[in-house]
């Protein structure tokens, strides 16, 4: 859907009608939309620019329904299109700044009003079996990637933050 045929929102009737949906229609996500989605999680806020985050596209459809027991109120990813994994380093970690966790929650914000703005519904699912989680994630090849700091001069291209079903 080109821009100019969408019909857009004001930030705060997005942020006023944005309501939780945890039931979704079976089609999948039209890539722009998918892009732009991602494309606001990338853009959202970062303590000193740091961009301690990782999204991971979760589409397939038996990959979903394990991601859906990572905890109890997770059941719906297992009829969404997408699920997008929002990974950060632990932040409980000796080198790991607390705001790491106030940098995801802005980016996952952003991503559910972005998708909102298009007539894509969504709702965070909360991980609380964090070992079962890594296994269906998976890890990163080169795990110096969640410490590494950034390259001062701006928001680090989608191609190193997004990744397909797992790390």
């Amino acid at each position: 859907m080109s821009s100019a045929s969408r019909t857009t929102m004001s930030v705060w009737d997005a942020i006023s009608t944005k309501r939780a949906v945890r039931d979704f229609a079976d089609r999948p996500l039209a890539s722009d939309h998918l892009d732009r989605i991602l494309q606001a999680g990338r853009r959202s806020g970062s303590s000193k620019n740091l961009q301690r985050w990782e999204f991971i596209v979760c589409r397939d459809r038996d990959h979903l329904h394990e991601l859906a027991a990572v905890g109890p109120w997770a059941a719906h990813l297992a009829g969404a299109a997408v699920g997008i994994a929002l990974v950060t380093p632990d932040p409980s970690a000796a080198d790991a700044p607390l705001s790491v966790m106030f940098d995801l929650g802005q980016a996952a914000a952003y991503m559910m009003l972005a998708g909102w703005e298009l007539g894509i519904g969504s709702v965070p699912a909360t991980v609380y079996d964090h070992d079962h989680a890594r296994l269906l994630l998976g890890y990163p090849a080169d795990e110096t990637v969640l410490h590494a700091r950034n390259k001062a001069g701006g928001r680090r291209p989608l191609t190193e933050i997004v990744h397909e079903e797992r790390w």
